[in-house]
């Protein structure tokens, strides 16, 4: 059971689940977002579990490390967030390479993994640390279509048109670089490439989670459109979360 967001152990609920790049940024109330990297976000005094950087109107939140792992891989994660529904729903194709952005534990890697035969996970965080529970468990699993990658809060290295698609779970919200990381996936996607995008509802004050570890689904719209993506569809079958498609444009 998901507890209160005032309850201490909700405090990990809103940070364990974003364990990636770094903390967010915004900018103020415009769609377009500005040429330089200095004018695209703005300062502000930190609010308690933010990080005072603001990219196009929203406060990036704090990060967590790698004492999370537990967290993340807690057996009640199936009941409250389905996963392996969202997996489904992401229609993987055997021959896809998919990078896990912002992998953690691998959670979701490794339930990609069999569903890409012939072809290939890639694991990418900015951790070490994250990086090497994960080598752990494909040295352990023997798997051969799991490969780590590690970013950083600007730009996650991936070569150009090398993957065909990208997920990010609960962790865009604490990107430091928010519009550079999302320029380098679609870098990174090939033409007609997938992003999703999930994170907790925003708009739902039920949803368990501090506010700024939740995101709407206009503003997530809004910042991946900013960087170059085009919103495909929402599907809303998740029990808290936001499941939201982008896709490169073909050419």
């Amino acid at each position: 059971m998901i507890r209160p967001s005032c309850h201490p152990t909700s405090f990990l609920l809103i940070l364990a689940a974003c364990l990636c790049f770094a903390s967010l940024s915004t900018q103020a109330e415009d769609h377009k977002t500005p040429a330089s990297s200095s004018s695209r976000y703005t300062k502000k005094k930190p609010s308690r579990d933010g990080t005072g950087k603001v990219y196009m109107g929203r406060e990036i939140s704090h990060v967590v490390g790698h004492g999370a792992i537990q967290w993340l891989e807690r057996s009640e994660r199936i009941q409250e967030e389905a996963p392996d529904l969202m997996v489904k729903k992401m229609a993987v194709k055997e021959d896809d390479v998919v990078a896990d952005i912002g992998a953690g534990s691998g959670y979701f890697t490794f339930r990609i993994q069999p569903l890409v035969p012939k072809g290939q996970v890639i694991a990418v965080d900015i951790q070490d640390s994250m990086l090497g529970f994960i080598q752990n468990r494909v040295k352990e699993g023997g798997f051969t279509n799991v490969k780590t990658h590690k970013g950083i809060p600007e730009d996650t290295q991936l070569p150009a048109n090398s993957i065909t698609l990208a997920f990010i779970v609960d962790a865009y919200h604490e990107f430091s670089h928010p519009w550079e990381m999302i320029r380098s996936i679609v870098k990174a996607l090939k033409p007609g490439g997938r992003l999703i995008l999930l994170e907790y509802r925003g708009e739902d004050p039920a949803v368990p989670i501090k506010p700024l570890h939740k995101m709407t689904e206009k503003q997530s719209i809004r910042e991946m459109e900013a960087a170059g993506l085009k919103h495909k569809e929402t599907l809303e079958f998740l029990p808290i979360q936001h499941f939201m498609i982008f896709e490169k444009p073909a050419s």
